[in-house]
């Protein structure tokens, strides 16, 4: 499989921090927004440079092995822990702490033309996404999804490729825009990270959603316009 160099805006560019860094990408593609989306790529599991990188390039970083792909069957056993640990903290998703395994892999595992992805580094599924028309009929138009990454993966930039790759499927899919219905006004790390790809506030629910530690915090309304 080829790899192409250039086709990530910023590598080879002095003003670009470049020590430590690769840029790669395995296949054709002109819109960064498409560059975790091709299938085999691999992605940063640091931080994109600062100056001069656009969002949704990324950057592979020495010993990296991060690597987004279509979920399979076979993955459900590393996708299982993840939700659990993730609904069962009752700080980031609206989900019922009690739900039961069947449930949740009813609820994740959305069927074609939805769409399922880990994030797995090695043998180890380190998060995952599902991706899908936010409403039927009229609301089709609108993308939506969920992302979550394990507990001992978190900053290391799985959660960015992940929404890098649900970006590029609407893109690629023809949906006229994101939108993120209940993201948890205290979950500043999923905010910061959608607001750097574009993402904005439409609104707050105040007082939406019960966190265990804080009480009754709002849920935002996040939205990406993609025309």
């Amino acid at each position: 499989m080829p790899g192409v160099l250039a086709g990530v805006a910023g590598a080879g560019d002095p003003a670009v921090p470049q020590r430590g860094a690769v840029f790669v990408l395995f296949g054709q593609t002109r819109d960064p927004w498409n560059v975790v989306a091709a299938r085999g790529f691999f992605v940063a599991t640091g931080r994109s440079p600062s100056v001069g990188q656009p969002s949704g390039a990324m950057v592979l970083r020495a010993g990296a092995a991060l690597v987004i792909r279509e979920a399979r069957a076979e993955d459900w056993p590393g996708i299982r822990p993840i939700i659990h640990d993730v609904i069962t903290g009752q700080e980031t998703f609206p989900y019922d702490p009690a739900m039961s395994e069947a449930d949740a892999r009813r609820m994740w595992l959305v069927a074609p033309p939805a769409r399922v992805v880990v994030a797995t580094e090695g043998d180890r599924v380190t998060g995952t996404a599902n991706m899908y028309a936010n409403r039927p009929g009229p609301g089709s138009h609108i993308a939506s999804g969920s992302l979550m990454v394990a507990a001992g993966a978190r900053g290391r930039g799985v959660g960015r490729a992940l929404a890098v790759d649900l970006v590029g499927w609407a893109r690629r899919t023809g949906f006229a825009a994101v939108q993120f219905n209940a993201v948890v006004e205290v979950n500043t790390a999923a905010i910061r990270l959608y607001e750097s790809l574009g993402f904005v506030t439409l609104d707050v629910a105040p007082g939406a959603f019960r966190h265990p530690g804080l009480g009754d915090v709002g849920l935002r309304i996040m939205w990406l316009d993609l025309r």
